[in-house]
């Protein structure tokens, strides 16, 4: 995805660009983050894609920007024994505040879709 966003400067110096992977890719890292997040999930293209050594660190997450706003959608694995909702409370916590501190973009929603548990080694 080359997508990229222009966001007006706050003085009038220009503006800035920033591309949807680099908002998925910080999405990605602040969610990993959370403990009780084993990993994020992509699609079938993601995943045959990592098999044949090419990864994808925004594998597992779906960006769309509108004007200044973003709406996030993730997919992750949670560790066994781990509270869900109180998980992905903290994912979307983390995800909404890494996102704003770093673009300036306004988090208007952080979806996020759980599919699968973690049994065993790896348990974030």
């Amino acid at each position: 995805m080359d997508n990229k966003r222009k966001i007006q400067s706050k003085d009038v110096r220009g503006t800035i660009a920033i591309a949807d992977d680099v908002v998925a890719m910080i999405a990605s890292l602040a969610a990993t983050e959370v403990e009780g997040v084993s990993a994020l999930v992509g699609n079938i293209t993601n995943e045959l894609m990592s098999k044949v050594g090419m990864k994808k660190l925004t594998k597992g997450v779906k960006v769309d920007i509108q004007e200044n706003q973003v709406a996030i959608r993730l997919t992750i694995v949670v560790g066994f024994g781990y509270n869900i909702p109180s998980v992905c409370s903290k994912v979307q916590e983390k995800v909404k505040t890494a996102i704003e501190n770093m673009t300036g973009l306004d988090v208007t929603d952080v979806n996020i879709r759980i599919a699968n548990v973690r049994v065993g080694k790896g348990n974030a």
